[in-house]
């Protein structure tokens, strides 16, 4: 997935660097994502075996740390795989994004600040 401008500051100065040696490791091909497409080797820059769209192998960082480059922690993945495996991190994210919106208080927040007696 591309990498939003305001993440951009999150990554290493070497992230080119990085993402074709990721890329060169998984052979230019989908790694996969456990748990719901582990047999996918879509090959970047062809289409998909499965949706028949145009492959653009990114990489996806497993604890979805940029600043996490470590081997063990990055993946080359199709579009498919990738939005697969972000799923629940992205869901997560929409709900406190449309919360945030809304200005509502989290119900985990809304407990710990009556405990606290905050707003008595």
């Amino acid at each position: 997935m591309p990498i939003k401008p305001e993440n951009r500051k999150r990554y290493p100065k070497n992230w080119k660097e990085i993402r074709a040696h990721i890329l060169e490791r998984a052979g230019h091909r989908c790694e996969g994502s456990s748990g719901f497409y582990p047999d996918c080797r879509a090959k970047n820059y062809e289409p998909h075996p499965v949706t028949g769209s145009k492959v653009v192998l990114t990489i996806g960082h497993l604890n979805h740390t940029p600043e996490d480059c470590e081997d063990d922690n990055l993946m080359a993945w199709c579009q498919r795989c990738h939005l697969a495996y972000d799923r629940e991190h992205h869901t997560i994210n929409a709900a406190k994004t449309r919360r945030d919106k809304a200005a509502q208080i989290d119900l985990v927040d809304f407990i710990e600040c009556d405990q606290l007696g905050v707003h008595q």
